[in-house]
């Protein structure tokens, strides 16, 4: 019983973080019509100024419990880099052929992965186990680190803002008529280039944040963000393009499996979700909830 409670714990963990990466790719997908591949390197920049941001946090002498602090901030503030990406590179290929978005946003990845070197070298990078200042849990017999259930919960939340956002304000009623019919939105006067530079600013902002949350506990790596692409994709399309409800799903499926994968066999850890990816793309191409608006 232990066992399944820390590897559903795990799982959930994974997961939680998942979501935040391809709920950006959603919302940007869904308005933009762009697959951005650069969501991991933009979750790797996350992870390292948020490391940063730590470190100086703490040396500054303030407590360090509060780390979480400098972790949300690292990754709002990074939100900067949003409008510059969608403006400097990616307006001029919204009605360019997929292949070239595709290219374009793989090349975005290589530049920011040699961004990252350049500045931080490639040796692995730590916040020397700050998280474990907030002890941890005994929870139906199993031992849980509390920052990880920290992290589960920001997801949690930032999860019900995205869906408050989208449903109950006025850009989230343009965000989904847009996504519906961005002709309709331009003829009633929408000012598609504003929609367009505040929805990758989102998307940009969810990855930023996931990176830095998810950093106190584990280690970063230059190369982290392009296993998160392939993550992110899987969930992507286990859950559906272009809804938000199959994110969560997709990101729950991926995670707890990577969990059990890790757990018992780590060797399959990823042959197990390709094999998921495989089967749902044969039995519902369209994803668990393909088609869905919400």
């Amino acid at each position: 019983m232990e066992n399944i409670i820390n590897i559903l714990l795990s799982g959930v963990f994974h997961a939680s973080t998942l979501f935040l990466v391809a709920a950006g790719l959603q919302v940007v997908f869904g308005v933009q019509k762009v697959f951005n591949l650069a969501c991991g390197s933009l979750y790797a920049l996350g992870a390292y100024v948020g490391i940063v941001m730590v470190k100086a946090f703490v040396g500054a002498g303030f407590p360090a419990f509060l780390f979480i602090i400098p972790l949300i901030f690292s990754g709002l503030l990074l939100g900067v880099t949003g409008p510059v990406i969608e403006r400097g590179l990616m307006k001029f290929v919204y009605d360019r052929d997929e292949a070239f978005q595709l290219i374009l946003t793989f090349a975005l990845v290589m530049m920011i992965e040699d961004v990252i070197k350049f500045i931080w070298g490639t040796s692995p990078q730590t916040t020397g186990g700050i998280d474990l200042i907030y002890g941890r849990l005994d929870l139906f017999g199993a031992t849980v680190p509390v920052y990880n259930l920290v992290v589960i919960l920001c997801s949690l939340i930032i999860a019900a803002l995205i869906g408050y956002l989208l449903l109950n304000t006025r850009f989230g009623r343009i965000i989904r008529a847009t996504a519906e019919k961005k002709e309709m939105g331009e003829a009633l006067g929408i000012n598609m280039k504003m929609v367009y530079i505040k929805v990758f600013t989102l998307g940009t902002v969810l990855g930023t944040l996931c990176g830095a949350l998810v950093i106190p506990a584990t280690a970063v790596v230059s190369e982290m963000g392009v296993e998160l692409i392939v993550m992110a994709f899987a969930v992507v399309v286990i859950g559906g393009l272009g809804s938000m409800k199959g994110a969560f799903i997709g990101a729950l499926i991926v995670g707890v499996l990577k969990s059990i994968a890790i757990s018992t066999y780590p060797e399959l850890e990823m042959l197990t979700i390709y094999i998921i990816v495989i089967a749902v793309l044969v039995i519902k191409p369209q994803g668990l909830f393909g088609g869905s608006k919400a």
